[in-house]
């Protein structure tokens, strides 16, 4: 029981540490602190003349603006209570004789690579290919987190016979594809694409003959003094925007086809419902960042609806394996 309430508690944290990450992202707040793990040298955000002034001694070439630097350490104290809260679960479930070992182990490890993340984002400056990473590793931290609470909790029988073994491939397959549509959308946010496209449904302008798939997907995009607001040309930019609204196509339809299985085959009603709310939901929100170019509002809950519909495709992959195992055996 406790560690029940204590894996709820986590996964709300880290739901919270994802949310502030991008509120911190897209508030363009990411180097409010040039350094790791303070702040201009400090614990904290500096605001006395002469922490102000010493600050200014060891960044000359930074402009000290409190509003970012405090977004920028509101998330990493919330992550430090996080990694807090990891440590605690993993030293329950070493105490708790039924409960998993080696999946707490893995989270503590994971949750340790993305405190080095977070570190290099700021040293490397908001390099593309490590902000994406530490986008996709707090994704990975929920997912694996509600992984662990399931397995502490009883199984559900979801139906029966050969449904399931015929469900759970596609169940899978959706799962790596949003997997990928949310890779997709972390690689267009840190590079500053969210915006390169402002008409529905693809793109304005014959942008067919414009792709520059080479340009926009290159995990290396050369040496700069700080990859703040990007550092590729329209073009890459364009078609990183236009290969996530394709793929957002291709998963809406992918998981419409899944809901629509779960629903007339499977005990998994609610969640085959709530799959259909939350896609139709983060569709909306994707639309609206266009339609109103990409509020604050909107865009922080386009991160969290992405989170939360890969935390439902993870609890249904989890019934559907499961059950088909034990289907199997029998």
């Amino acid at each position: 029981m406790q560690l029940t309430w204590l894996l709820r508690i986590t996964l709300f944290f880290t739901l919270l540490v994802i949310l502030m990450g991008a509120y911190t992202r897209l508030s363009d707040a990411g180097l409010g602190c040039p350094d790791w793990p303070g702040c201009y040298g400090h614990i904290k955000v500096p605001t006395q003349d002469h922490e102000i002034s010493h600050a200014q001694s060891l960044f000359p070439d930074h402009d000290i603006e409190p509003e970012k630097a405090w977004l920028e350490m509101i998330h990493r104290y919330i992550a430090g209570g996080l990694g807090l809260l990891v440590l605690s679960i993993w030293v329950l479930c070493l105490k708790t004789p039924e409960a998993p070992k080696k999946l707490p182990l893995f989270i503590v490890l994971l949750i340790l690579f993305q405190g080095a993340l977070g570190m290099w984002t700021v040293t490397m400056k908001l390099m593309p290919i490590v902000v994406m990473s530490h986008l996709i590793g707090g994704f990975s931290l929920i997912s694996l987190l509600l992984l662990l609470y399931l397995r502490t909790r009883p199984r559900r029988i979801v139906a029966s016979g050969t449904s399931v073994q015929n469900l759970a491939p596609l169940a899978l397959v959706s799962l790596f594809v949003l997997i990928g549509q949310i890779m997709l959308g972390g690689w267009t946010s840190s590079n500053y694409a969210a915006l390169a496209c402002t008409v529905l449904p693809i793109c304005e302008g014959n942008w067919m003959d414009n792709l520059a798939i080479a340009d926009a997907f290159s995990p290396f995009q050369g040496q700069h003094p700080s990859f703040e607001f990007g550092v590729l040309d329209y073009h890459a930019r364009m078609t990183i925007h236009i290969a996530h609204r394709i793929g957002a196509i291709i998963t809406a339809s992918l998981l419409l086809l899944l809901a629509y299985r779960l629903f007339v085959s499977t005990q998994l009603k609610a969640l085959s419902l709530l799959l259909v709310g939350l896609l139709v939901l983060q569709v909306s929100l994707g639309i609206s960042n266009v339609v109103m170019h990409l509020p604050l509002g909107i865009a922080v809950s386009h991160n969290g609806g992405a989170a939360l519909l890969l935390l439902t495709l993870v609890a249904i992959n989890y019934f559907l394996w499961h059950q088909s195992s034990s289907t199997s055996r029998v």
